[in-house]
């Protein structure tokens, strides 16, 4: 079982760039494909991206493409998500996500319910 834990968030200013971690402990972190979601205020958590195992293959969605850059270092267990370009719309919690069965899956997984470890967030503020 892998614990996750999301740090780098904070206060930006529109057109700003953050980078914030997610640093797993207490599993095999090269074995999970990994994500980021975020929840903005009053809406529901959401698909940004997600990288493989071997952090070959990076998935986005379409509204963060083209700024954000999610990358991982599986000898430091740690995933990254690089926000470029930040709007106020990019507000809200940020969290990582696990999936152990990335690997087995034929589409990439967008559904909070495909993922098995989260952690607790990171609030990511942009200022207009």
């Amino acid at each position: 079982q892998v614990q996750l834990a999301e740090s780098g968030g904070g206060l930006v200013q529109a057109g700003g760039s953050l980078i914030i971690s997610c640093a797993a402990s207490g599993g095999t972190f090269s074995v999970y494909y990994m994500a980021w979601f975020r929840q903005a205020p009053g809406k529901e958590r959401s698909f940004v991206a997600s990288i493989s195992d071997s952090g070959e293959s990076t998935y986005y969605a379409d509204s963060v493409k083209g700024r954000f850059t999610v990358s991982r270092d599986n000898a430091k267990n740690t995933a990254y998500l690089r926000m470029s370009s930040l709007r106020p719309e990019d507000t809200g919690v940020y969290f990582c996500a696990a999936d152990l069965y990335g690997a087995e899956r034929t589409v990439v997984a967008v559904g909070e319910s495909e993922y098995d470890y989260w952690g607790q967030g990171t609030q990511v503020t942009v200022s207009s």
